[in-house]
């Protein structure tokens, strides 16, 4: 009970609860990543790990669940820690250049994280509205229909760019808030965390484009 209190009362604890469920965003990017470059493997292989991934059942579903309910989490905190920040500092004030804390990625976290939302709905949307028929369909033809419209290939492509920079000062930013702020250590993790960034952005910014080449 004092943990719950303490995480929903206290900027710490709503601090570490957001970076928590912004760790487990950033895991299911990596192996939604892994999955999806299956598509340089050929169509072939890419309708194999859909209907693999389908066959997971009501796991799959429980991990669907369990993600919508960090995204609200996630959301909901940054959301009132950015207007606690506010109202705390209604100056502008200097932050600290060192190990990662000022930079666009940092100073834009707000704006992209909900330009990312924007983004999870219109995606979801669009391949839910094809995925109705998927019966007559493989998953492969379906994505190729959705990213043959230049609009949505376009918004998808600067959407990635949005993900690349949440997640270059995301991933840091959590290791600090979880506890892993030590000099021998933060510097690997800006490193990392950029390397990162830059694989999410260029591996999913990819994904349409080899599709799009093989169909």
């Amino acid at each position: 009970m004092n943990w719950i209190c303490r995480t929903l009362f206290t900027s710490v604890g709503k601090k570490e609860l957001q970076a928590v469920t912004g760790l487990l965003f950033l895991l299911f990017l990596a192996t939604h990543l892994l999955g999806n470059l299956s598509i340089y493997g050929g169509r072939a292989a890419f309708v194999a790990y859909a209907q693999h991934l389908h066959a997971l059942g009501k796991l799959l579903l429980v991990a669907e669940v369990l993600l919508a309910a960090a995204l609200i989490i996630h959301v909901s905190l940054g959301l009132i820690l950015f207007f606690e920040n506010r109202s705390a500092r209604p100056v502008r004030y200097t932050m600290d250049k060192s190990g990662g804390g000022r930079t666009f990625s940092s100073q834009t976290m707000p704006y992209t994280g909900l330009l990312i939302l924007g983004f999870i709905g219109v995606h979801l949307i669009n391949f839910s509205h094809h995925l109705v028929d998927q019966t007559n369909r493989t998953i492969f033809q379906i994505t190729v229909e959705v990213f043959s419209h230049k609009g949505y290939l376009a918004f998808y492509l600067f959407s990635m760019v949005i993900v690349a920079l949440h997640v270059r000062h995301g991933l840091w930013s959590a290791f600090q808030t979880v506890g892993a702020n030590h000099p021998k250590y933060m510097p690997f993790i800006e490193k990392l965390s950029i390397v990162f960034a830059v694989i999410v952005g260029i591996g999913f910014g990819s994904l349409p484009l080899v599709i799009l080449w093989q169909r």
